[in-house]
C-alpha cells in the first residue's frame, strides 16, 4: 500500500507496529489487536497470544471485554429514545425510576450517611447521561462512607461478584443518599448504568434486545453483546489483572466458565459489552458520519452532536479535570480530556498528541476507542490486560502518540 493524502504514511505504520510489538515483547501485555482507519484506509495489527503462557495467537476477530468502552455504544439506545421523543432530556426520571424519587443528599460528600438534606430538584435524563445525577465513582471520595456503601451494594466489576437483576440493583441504589445535589458534579460510571435500566423500563424490553434491534444489527455488529456464546468462546482471551507490586498475571476472568460465557441478569450499560475492533470501527464511523451507516440513519445528526461534544458546565468540567489530574500518575493520559459528552470523553483542550474534538473512552480491561472528526480518524487498541498496573495504559498512551505521527497529510 502506498501513501495517500487522506491516509497514513508507510513509515508511520511501521513505527506503530514496532511500538506495539515492544509492549508485547516486554511480556507485560500478552496480546493485542489494533485497528486504525482514515480516509477509507484501514490498517490492523494482531500480536501476541490469547493467554499469558502462550496458546492461540491473537486474531483480528478476537472478542474482548470492553469494560467502560461499552459506554459510548450503549448510550446510543438512550439517544434513539430521545430522537423518538420517548425521553426528554430535562424531564425527571421518576415515572420510570421511582427508586430515584425524593432523594436525600449528604450535607458533606465525605460525611456520615444519615446527615442529609432533601434534594433541591428531581434527577433528570440529562443528569444520567452526563454522569451528574449525584452518585458515582469519585476519586476525591475514595475513603468516604458513601463510596464504601456504593461499592458494597452496587459493584459487579470483572473481579467481583455478579450483579443482581436490574430491579434489585435499583432498589439497593435507592437506599443510598446522593453525595451531591443533582446536576452539581460529574462523577464516573453509575449514571450510565442507571441510564441502561431507564432504557429497559421505557421500552419494556431488556437493554440488549433494544440496542441490538436499533443499533447493533443495523451496523452489522454481530460480535457485540453482553456475553459470548459457546460457539465464539475460542475467540475470547483470558482476562488478567497484573499484581500491582510484582506484575504477576492474576486471572480476572476465564473464557470457559467465566462471567462472559453466560448471559448476565444485569446488562451493564457502563461496562458489560464484549466486542471486536471491526464492530467498534463500524460504530465510530457511524458517529463520524453524523449518524449514518451507508444509506441507513442510525441516529440523528443532533443526537450524535450531543453525544460527541462537551455537555458539562464550566464548574462541572473544572472539577472533573482537577480530579483526574490528581491521579494522572496512576493512569497516564486517562481522563485528561477536559469535557464529557453523553457516554464518552470529549477533548476540549490539547494536552497531548490528540487534538481538541477527539471523542471516545478507555476501559479498565485495557481497551481504548476514539474518533477524531478533524482528521476523520478512528483508532482502537484492545488488550486482555486490566489496569491494575500502568502497563496497559502505557500501551494505550504510546498507541495514540504514535498513531498521530502516522497521519499522512
Amino acid at each position: 500500500m502506498g501513501t495517500s493524502k487522506n491516509g497514513f504514511s508507510e513509515a508511520g505504520l511501521r513505527r506503530l507496529r514496532e511500538v506495539l510489538a515492544r509492549h508485547v515483547e516486554s511480556q507485560k501485555i500478552p496480546g493485542l489487536v489494533a485497528l486504525v482507519s482514515r480516509g477509507g484506509r484501514t490498517h490492523v495489527e494482531a500480536m501476541g497470544t490469547m493467554r499469558a503462557d502462550g496458546g492461540a495467537p491473537m486474531r483480528r476477530d478476537t472478542i474482548f471485554r470492553m469494560a467502560s468502552v461499552s459506554k459510548p455504544v450503549t448510550t446510543a439506545a438512550a439517544m434513539v429514545l430521545l430522537d423518538e421523543c420517548r425521553l426528554r432530556l430535562d424531564e425527571p426520571v421518576d415515572p420510570w425510576l421511582p427508586e430515584l424519587a425524593d432523594r436525600q443528599v449528604l450535607k458533606r460528600p465525605d460525611g456520615p450517611l444519615d446527615d442529609t438534606v432533601p434534594a433541591n430538584r428531581p434527577i433528570t435524563v440529562r443528569d444520567l447521561l452526563t454522569c451528574t445525577f449525584g452518585l458515582g465513582m469519585d476519586f476525591d471520595l475514595m475513603a468516604s462512607p458513601i463510596r464504601a456503601a456504593t461499592f458494597e451494594r452496587l459493584d459487579y466489576s470483572v473481579d467481583s461478584g455478579p450483579a443482581p437483576e436490574p430491579d434489585e440493583w435499583m432498589r439497593r441504589l435507592g437506599e443510598l443518599p446522593l453525595s451531591y445535589q443533582p446536576g452539581e458534579r460529574w462523577q464516573y460510571d453509575l449514571g450510565n448504568e442507571v441510564a441502561g435500566v431507564l432504557v429497559s423500563r421505557v421500552t419494556g424490553r431488556p437493554l440488549e434486545t433494544f440496542l441490538r434491534e436499533r443499533v447493533l444489527d443495523p451496523l452489522g455488529m454481530k460480535d457485540t453483546a453482553f456475553h459470548v456464546p459457546a460457539g465464539k468462546l475460542d475467540r475470547l482471551p483470558t482476562l488478567y489483572g497484573p499484581d500491582p507490586q510484582t506484575g504477576e498475571f492474576h486471572v480476572w476472568d476465564e473464557a470457559e466458565g467465566g462471567r462472559f460465557s453466560r448471559p448476565q441478569k444485569f446488562q451493564g450499560a457502563g461496562g458489560g459489552l464484549a466486542s471486536t475492533v471491526d464492530d467498534y470501527h463500524a460504530y465510530f464511523r457511524m458517529l463520524l458520519n453524523g449518524g449514518m451507516h451507508g444509506s441507513e440513519r442510525i441516529l440523528s445528526r443532533p443526537a450524535v452532536e450531543l453525544m460527541t461534544t462537551n455537555r458539562l458546565t464550566p464548574e462541572q468540567q473544572a472539577a472533573r479535570t482537577a480530579m483526574y489530574r490528581r491521579i494522572a500518575h496512576l493512569a497516564p493520559g486517562q481522563g485528561q480530556h477536559g469535557g464529557w459528552g453523553f457516554g464518552m470523553g470529549v477533548r476540549t483542550f490539547r494536552g497531548d498528541y490528540a487534538p481538541v474534538g477527539q471523542f471516545g473512552w478507555d476501559g479498565g480491561t485495557g481497551t481504548t476507542a476514539y474518533a477524531d472528526p478533524g482528521h476523520q480518524l478512528t483508532g482502537f487498541l484492545f488488550t486482555q490486560t486490566g489496569m491494575s498496573t500502568p502497563d496497559s495504559m502505557h500501551a494505550i498512551h504510546d498507541f495514540w502518540t504514535t498513531l498521530y505521527q502516522a497521519i499522512d497529510d
